[in-house]
């Protein structure tokens, strides 16, 4: 299901992308839509789109069973606003907070036999505070590409970190609060009445996220080394 939500977004943007372009923006002498757009000192926006998170594992290379854990991800959402702070013609300075939802199951095949019980669900629920440089090329017609990377934190609501129950008890924890850089790439379309800006980015986590087991017999956590969030956001931006 999520495999053929992941294509069908894909063609939706691919197809809604080649319309626009062939319609009015890449015209040779296409009409000149939202012309002093991009000279307001601020701006302001909001974003829709889609996420799916992993887990990068590094694993202690002295312990005796490095059996990989498996990560089953699935498409969430985001949603949030945006403000921009004009620097020059081609630099812009953006915070986008923003909410977002994601659900993974972890799988522990070296941990324990039974493949039901070794499985733990990681619902997440992440509030992140992203500050970010968007580098734009000089506008060609009626659109704009862009790169766009900066450094962010987010406070993950399901993070289970303050709870007493462990990994054996069926409770996978981890620490609320995350920093992470990001780095991704978009289009700028000036339409008639507003900016529109699809854009694909990806976020990795700069600290280990993992809250161990303390238990003495516990065999869940004591051959990881780190765990680290990564992830891929499609963005839809209206301004």
């Amino acid at each position: 299901m999520a495999k053929q939500m992941k294509k069908n977004i894909i063609l939706w943007m691919g197809s809604m992308l080649l319309g626009t372009s062939l319609s009015a923006q890449f015209n040779e002498r296409p009409v000149i839509n939202l012309e002093n757009e991009d000279k307001h000192l601020l701006n302001w926006g909001y974003f829709l789109g889609f996420n799916q998170y992993d887990f990068k594992f590094d694993y202690l290379a002295y312990k005796g069973d490095n059996t990989d854990i498996l990560v089953d991800k699935s498409l969430g959402f985001n949603v949030g606003l945006i403000g921009e702070l004009r620097i020059n013609d081609h630099l812009d300075l953006r915070f986008e907070p923003g909410l977002h939802y994601n659900q993974r199951s972890l799988d522990f095949p070296g941990n324990i036999a039974n493949g039901t019980d070794s499985i733990r669900e990681v619902k997440s629920t992440y509030i992140n505070f992203p500050l970010l440089l968007k580098v734009s090329t000089k506008r060609l017609g009626n659109w704009k590409p862009f790169i766009i990377g900066g450094i962010s934190t987010s406070l993950n609501l399901g993070s289970n970190e303050k709870s007493m129950e462990e990994i054996s008890d069926g409770k996978f924890r981890m620490k609320k609060n995350t920093y992470y850089y990001e780095m991704g790439f978009g289009i700028d379309f000036y339409l008639e009445y507003f900016k529109f800006s699809p854009s694909i980015r990806g976020v990795f986590a700069l600290t280990d996220e993992l809250i161990r087991d303390t238990a003495p017999d516990t065999t869940w956590t004591d051959n990881i080394h780190s765990m680290k969030t990564r992830g891929l956001f499609v963005n839809f931006t209206f301004e």
